[in-house]
């Protein structure tokens, strides 16, 4: 029996390093750490306290069983997962505990795009008017009621794959099969998989939430940078811990009534929001921390730990929401120009980089071959960089420097 009082934390699987490892760090520092993983862990072991080996991270009901076991060994106090993939699966896991997060079904209700508009129109939450289709006459049928441009999108990805924005039906047409085929690991498939959006216009925000009790705190607001028309591939964002948004009455009003609607009551969530010409409308909730380093920039920007917040909502004991600093941060994400580029090798000329950048991080090694979005996707990516200072400007100007900087060599 450990002499660890530290309460102890069951996570589901664990990410890239470069993208997770923070998360993991902070949670190591007040809970005993003990992850369900697929294979022996590596780098992940200076955070842990244990580990356990299980054949399947997608299999939920197999999961909880295996915790039953741990649990009457250690008793655990909260189970956490941000792999958007074992969402779900980790929910039986707590159910199985009787833990918070553990309702199946309200997690279900975020991974189903499709079943998210539904809870959401229930309860007349402002949002795209959407259709799920299986064929492209449908989806043509679809955006001829909703009107051009539209969006298409899988029905069970997140981190804007595959969503496109069609300009007309040959448009739509052209690319339905790219959007209904597209895959990713774990990735969530249906029979009918296809969604036809009304294209709702202006900037899209993502703002990330603590959930207790059904009551939502906001705590980061990202605001998304995107490239690669038609395609919305998510190249970077930005953070201000004084974003205007966290106490705007009406944009805190919707983001509480989307979780009411989704009878999502405990947990962490990632929440995207359009701020259109017509005001604001939902686009899709995660039952998770956000990904693409914004809850790191929340971190640096606020000094609010995003991963003990997630791990105290799983755990059911409060978490310390008071900022200490109020700063701007910013991520950007960088590509290869051509499809199968081989990488050959890679580096950032740290010498050359201003002292606003924080991380300069190549996410590729030599021998990589990847390509840019479309094909590329999110794992196109080869490295990225994250910069702190004062304001937007001074955060963009840094990571345009670390993009000039970022020295690729390709083989030939």
């Amino acid at each position: 029996m450990t002499t660890d009082t530290r309460p102890l934390i069951l996570v589901v699987a664990t990410g890239m390093r470069h993208y997770r490892e923070y998360l993991l760090r902070s949670i190591g520092t007040e809970y005993r750490v003990h992850l369900f993983v697929t294979a022996e862990p590596g780098w992940e072991r200076e955070h842990v306290t244990g580990w356990t080996v299980v054949a399947d991270l997608d299999d939920g009901p197999a999961m909880a069983a295996v915790a039953l076991e741990l649990d009457a060994r250690e008793p655990v106090r909260g189970v956490l997962c941000w792999d958007e993939a074992r969402i779900l699966a980790a929910s039986y896991i707590s159910e199985a505990l009787g833990l918070p997060g553990g309702d199946p079904e309200m997690v279900r209700r975020c991974r189903d795009k499709h079943l998210t508009r539904v809870a959401l129109d229930a309860l007349g939450v402002p949002q795209p008017r959407s259709l799920a289709v299986s064929t492209v006459d449908e989806a043509l049928e679809a955006a001829a009621e909703f009107g051009y441009p539209a969006i298409l999108k899988p029905r069970g990805l997140g981190g804007s794959l595959g969503v496109i924005k069609v300009e007309d039906p040959l448009d739509l047409a052209e690319r339905f099969a790219f959007v209904r085929d597209l895959t990713v690991p774990g990735g969530a498939t249906f029979e009918v998989p296809v969604l036809v959006e009304e294209f709702a216009d202006g900037p899209e925000v993502s703002v990330d939430a603590v959930v207790q009790g059904g009551v939502v705190t906001p705590l980061f607001v990202g605001r998304k940078v995107l490239g690669y028309e038609p395609y919305c591939e998510e190249v970077g964002h930005f953070v201000d811990a004084q974003d205007a948004l966290l106490d705007d009455p009406e944009f805190c009003r919707v983001l509480q009534d989307t979780h009411t609607a989704l009878g999502f009551t405990d947990g962490f969530t990632h929440t995207e929001i359009k701020l259109s010409s017509r005001g604001l409308r939902v686009i899709e909730v995660n039952g998770r921390l956000g990904g693409d380093m914004i809850p790191y920039l929340g971190l640096l920007t606020t000094g609010i730990d995003p991963g003990l917040a997630a791990a105290a909502a799983a755990c059911g004991l409060p978490p310390a929401l008071v900022p200490e600093r109020k700063l701007v941060g910013g991520v950007r994400f960088f590509y290869v120009a051509e499809d199968d580029t081989t990488i050959e090798s890679i580096a950032f000329d740290e010498t050359a980089l201003p002292p606003e950048i924080d991380r300069a991080i190549a996410v590729v090694a030599p021998g990589s071959i990847v390509s840019p979005p479309p094909k590329g996707t999110l794992w196109g990516r080869i490295a990225y960089a994250t910069a702190l200072a004062s304001t937007v400007d001074e955060c963009r100007a840094a990571l345009d420097a670390a993009e000039a900087n970022l020295k690729v060599k390709a083989a030939a």
